[in-house]
């Protein structure tokens, strides 16, 4: 990504963070220390499919489109009406999907997805309450292929606060597996990235 995009990318995302708080986690785009550290647990082989939740200004994005083999179907749903306009201007190849993720079964089935094989949040699970924390987590583990992976991000900043230990535990509640990845210090804040895998809630 050149200089410029850059530039771009960071005035986007700052704008709508300091226009709609209540739905941003972080003042500046994931780095792309974390993007790398995600997009390590994404499938490399055969033709995923692969989806994002609240990717911003896709700075993950990017790091999974050089992962993902060519003809995968990478789509990622966005709650912000100005980012989805930012993702769809500068990045055609991504298929955005507009919508609040706590509705994630409508919206895969209106794309025509019956289920994935990796989804990777950016959603700022501190700003929810246990209730929609878990919600969301059952959707996820709903869509997510039996053999798939969810990955997500937390900020070591936060890890003393309740929710982030309420969604740690929620994390434990709903999928076999969870590992926590190494630290990323280089992230600002530095991040800690979490691979779930076998999920327990039934497919529907």
């Amino acid at each position: 990504m050149s200089i410029a995009a850059k530039l771009r990318e960071y005035r986007t995302f700052a704008t709508r963070a300091l226009r709609e708080p209540a739905t941003f986690g972080a003042v500046l785009p994931t780095s792309r220390y974390v993007a790398e550290a995600v997009a390590e647990v994404v499938p490399s082989t055969g033709t995923p499919t692969v989806l994002e939740l609240g990717p911003g200004t896709g700075p993950l994005s990017d790091a999974l489109r050089a992962r993902i083999p060519d003809g995968s179907r990478h789509l990622a749903v966005e709650i912000d009406r100005g980012m989805v306009d930012y993702l769809r201007r500068a990045k055609p190849w991504l298929e955005v999907v507009e919508g609040d993720a706590a509705h994630l079964r409508t919206l895969l089935d209106e794309a025509g997805v019956r289920s994935v094989d990796a989804v990777i949040s950016s959603l700022p699970w501190t700003l929810l309450p246990p209730g929609e924390q878990r919600a969301l987590l059952d959707e996820i583990a709903r869509v997510l292929d039996p053999n798939g992976v969810f990955t997500t991000v937390t900020y070591l900043t936060t890890l003393w606060r309740v929710r982030t230990r309420e969604f740690v535990g929620a994390l434990d509640e709903v999928f076999d597996e969870v590992l926590p990845r190494s630290a990323v210090w280089r992230n600002v804040p530095p991040a800690r990235v979490y691979a779930c895998r076998r999920p327990l809630t039934p497919a529907r």
